[in-house]
């Protein structure tokens, strides 16, 4: 529990994932690799940068699956969600891949737009929290 070694490094003093009682905690997750390349970013040779929130949503998605892994536990623990998106008309696509995951039977959400996320290329993070009984 805490810092993962094969997971991009925090961008702060503060661990991934974090047991309290049953619930599992994992802190807010984007796209970002371990090497700090991000999924769902393309830059082409002349600078000109596309990012997709389908593709970043997904390797989100992923990302705190694996990171939740550490502790037992999956996506299907997951009982409630925040989703911060830098752009509310990104919702269309991160509601549709969020759907390849979750149905309505999975956590309760909330989804915010916030003014930006600690690097220029990402459209979202977001925390879950996750209940595994010891």
């Amino acid at each position: 529990m805490g810092v993962l070694s094969d997971k991009a490094k925090p961008r702060g003093r503060y661990p991934h994932i974090k047991r309290v009682g049953d619930f599992l905690m994992v802190s807010g997750t984007s796209s970002r690799r371990p090497d700090n390349t991000f999924a769902g970013v393309e830059v082409d040779e002349m600078g000109t940068t596309n990012l997709d929130i389908r593709a970043q949503t997904k390797a989100v998605l992923e990302n705190i699956d694996a990171i939740l892994k550490t502790e037992g536990a999956s996506l299907k623990n997951v009982v409630d969600v925040t989703t911060f998106l830098v752009n509310m008309n990104d919702f269309g696509g991160y509601n549709e891949t969020y759907g390849q995951f979750f149905d309505y039977d999975g956590p309760t959400r909330t989804t915010v737009a916030v003014h930006q996320l600690p690097h220029p290329h990402l459209l979202i993070e977001i925390k879950a929290m996750a209940y595994l009984p010891l």
